[in-house]
């Protein structure tokens, strides 16, 4: 006799009860399915996009680095101090030792060292992933030459072996000198380039 019990998903399960049928249905219970997706787990931090931040620090560090930062922050200090000396007392928000300035300086400051540390870590793994293709490149054209110039040799190699125009004119003047050697003489022509015999 086949028992029915609800299962998490809406459907039924069914297992025979009996002690030679054996189990028919998927047990379910701490085992994970692993044809479903698993719930999404709860993080205490927020989810970011780690390639949209470093682009944002890469940003912000190529302006750190730039004249025009240096300027606005010159300009952005001055105004600070000429403000807080020169204004009238009601107005001045940090006075003579400035420790408000210092707190934002030193929090900038800790601010953009992380930044630019993050910056450079990025650039070297581009730098990184660049060297490795140069230098796969640089094997294949190495390849590359190594091949050709056996190919070259072979074909040096191969013409080495071929009957050139000024070989053979050589081996044909040195035929000649010794059939002048021998007096070996063909005979002459006669009248109009043939033979008497010929006649």
């Amino acid at each position: 006799m086949a028992a029915e019990r609800p299962d998490r998903d809406g459907g039924r399960e069914r297992s025979r009860a009996g002690s030679g049928g054996g189990a028919t249905a998927l047990v379910r219970g701490s085992r994970a399915r692993l044809d479903q997706p698993l719930d999404r787990r709860r993080r205490l931090l927020p989810d970011y996009d780690p390639e949209a931040f470093g682009q944002l620090s890469e940003r912000v560090a190529r302006f750190l680095g730039t004249g025009r930062f240096i300027v606005w922050m010159t300009l952005i200090v001055t105004v600070w101090v000429v403000w807080n000396v020169t204004a009238p007392s009601g107005w001045r928000f940090d006075p003579y030792p400035f420790i408000f300035l210092t707190l934002v300086l030193s929090l900038q400051a800790s601010y953009a060292a992380p930044l630019i540390l993050l910056a450079q870590n990025r650039q070297d793994d581009r730098d990184r992933v660049t060297q490795e293709q140069e230098r796969k490149q640089n094997e294949r054209s190495i390849a590359d030459t190594e091949y050709l110039t056996r190919e070259i040799a072979a074909l040096r190699m191969g013409l080495g072996e071929v009957t050139t125009r000024d070989w053979l004119r050589s081996e044909l003047q040195d035929l000649v000198r010794d059939l002048a050697d021998h007096h070996l003489v063909l005979p002459a022509e006669t009248g109009h380039g043939r033979d008497e015999t010929d006649r």
